[in-house]
């Protein structure tokens, strides 16, 4: 019961929580770790063709 109310709490901790407007590639401004996905999505796409062709 302890650890429950604990995981609740430190989940709804997080609620208030907002990222500023702007965060992507198309957004007002953009940081390195934001393509960070796009990255890896494209890595994955290449990884799928290149494996699919053997």
């Amino acid at each position: 019961m302890k650890s429950q109310t604990l995981l609740a709490i430190a989940s709804l901790s997080a609620l208030p929580a907002f990222a500023h407007d702007g965060h992507g590639l198309f957004g007002s401004h953009w940081h390195a770790t934001d393509a960070l996905g796009f990255v890896a999505v494209a890595g994955l796409i290449a990884l799928a063709v290149w494996l699919s062709k053997k």
